[in-house]
């Protein structure tokens, strides 16, 4: 009976040791990974990430870390899932390599994914034979007159490596990192939402190349430098359409109520209104300053309310990640959801008429005490811009402390 218990014993201590040590080695293992989105057979879409343990790892763009921290695991394969956005990265483990897919359910796209550990981002084969640091005048699809449209280029080389980004009247780019090799500029980035590639020939005073996002999305651009180039001015794309001077609407919050700025809690405030979605980059880094900012001055007066245009195809979806976001960056203030099925900014000025045109997520419409619309502002110039951010804080706070004090 003894030798039977003490086999028992030794049966169940192997077991577990077994199972212990499968469980190790299908976990993903500490280190710096190269990975790569393939998007076109030819062409792939390289980042890096850390993996500080089995349930953390940092994502790396330039000066951006991001923390990863949704991560599981299901036989020999990893679920990876970045903050606040769908999409994921799905990937068999094989020792230190990963392929799989990066998987964004609600718009059904799929793009293979692969990644091994290295710590390099671009692969460098020659000197840099040009210089791009400066400020770059740019337009994205120039021969196509429906696609088209101007940016600015914001660019810091040292040696062969390069971090900046592309400024446009919607928004920005975001933290973008790469190298020149040679004549050939290449910058990436990937958030979990939106992966970036630009390749290009430069020259010291020229750029032509082409934008790829994902695998959708494919366009040429070109870029001269020019040190005093200046993008128009964002508080004038958008306007109220003549014979208005107030914004109306009601959208549901989470509870099923339907909220307006009629209602008591905006009455003799100065209100901010976010035009925005959960899916939405520019709009995660403006949701985070507002985030912040509402947290250190709703007791002066102010209130914000975020209008949530969403694709997903239910409102309960919609309000599933509208209820992530808030968690996430701990926003207080509420988010309605005013449309699900359709990003279209097109549908979203249908929402709110009295605007001349919904041109960019995010948007910010500034309402006084009195509820008239003194300001609209399109687009957000994020962290990833320096100067232009540290800019638009200022003038910001500056403008919303006015109308506080009215």
């Amino acid at each position: 009976m003894r030798n039977l218990v003490l086999l028992v014993l030794l049966i169940s201590f192997f077991s577990c040791n077994n199972k212990s040590k499968e469980t190790i080695e299908n976990h993903l293992k500490q280190g710096v990974y190269r990975a790569e989105l393939q998007i076109k057979d030819s062409v792939h879409l390289p980042f890096n990430f850390k993996v500080i343990d089995a349930s953390h790892l940092q994502i790396f763009n330039a000066e951006e870390i991001i923390e990863v921290d949704e991560i599981t695991y299901k036989q020999d394969s990893v679920f990876i899932k970045a903050p606040v956005f769908e999409g994921y990265l799905a990937a068999k483990l094989q020792g230190d390599k990963l392929t799989g897919s990066f998987i964004k359910p609600n718009l059904n796209r799929v793009v293979p994914f692969t990644a091994e550990k290295q710590e390099t981002r671009f692969n460098v084969l020659n000197e840099p034979a040009s210089m791009v640091t400066g400020n770059w005048e740019a337009i994205f699809s120039p021969e196509d007159e429906a696609e088209k449209y101007i940016a600015k280029g914001v660019f810091s080389q040292k040696g062969n490596k390069v971090t900046g980004t592309f400024l446009t009247t919607t928004g920005d780019y975001r933290y973008l990192e790469g190298v020149v090799d040679g004549n050939m500029m290449k910058l990436s980035t990937f958030d979990g939402a939106h992966a970036f590639l630009f390749t290009a020939k430069v020259t010291d005073s020229t750029m032509i190349g082409t934008f790829y996002s994902g695998k959708h999305w494919e366009e040429p651009f070109e870029a001269i430098k020019n040190e005093t180039y200046e993008l128009p001015d964002a508080n004038g794309l958008t306007f109220l359409k003549e014979g208005y001077n107030k914004i109306a609407f009601s959208f549901p919050d989470a509870k099923g109520n339907m909220i307006s700025l009629e209602n008591e809690r905006f009455k003799n405030k100065v209100v901010l209104v976010q035009i925005m979605g959960t899916w939405c980059p520019n709009c995660l880094d403006e949701s985070k300053y507002f985030s912040t900012y509402y947290k250190n001055n709703k007791d002066k007066g102010l209130e914000i309310v975020a209008l949530a245009f969403e694709y997903v195809k239910t409102e309960a979806a919609g309000f599933k990640n509208i209820q992530r976001l808030q968690e996430r960056i701990a926003i207080e203030y509420p988010i309605l959801l005013a449309q699900t099925g359709t990003s279209s900014k097109a549908k979203a000025q249908e929402k709110l008429p009295m605007l001349n045109h919904v041109l960019s997520y995010p948007t910010t419409i500034f309402i006084d005490k009195k509820g008239k619309v003194r300001k609209i502002h399109t687009g957000f110039n994020g962290p990833a811009t320096g100067e232009k951010f540290t800019a638009f804080k200022k003038e910001f706070e500056g403008f919303v402390n006015m109308l506080l004090l009215e």
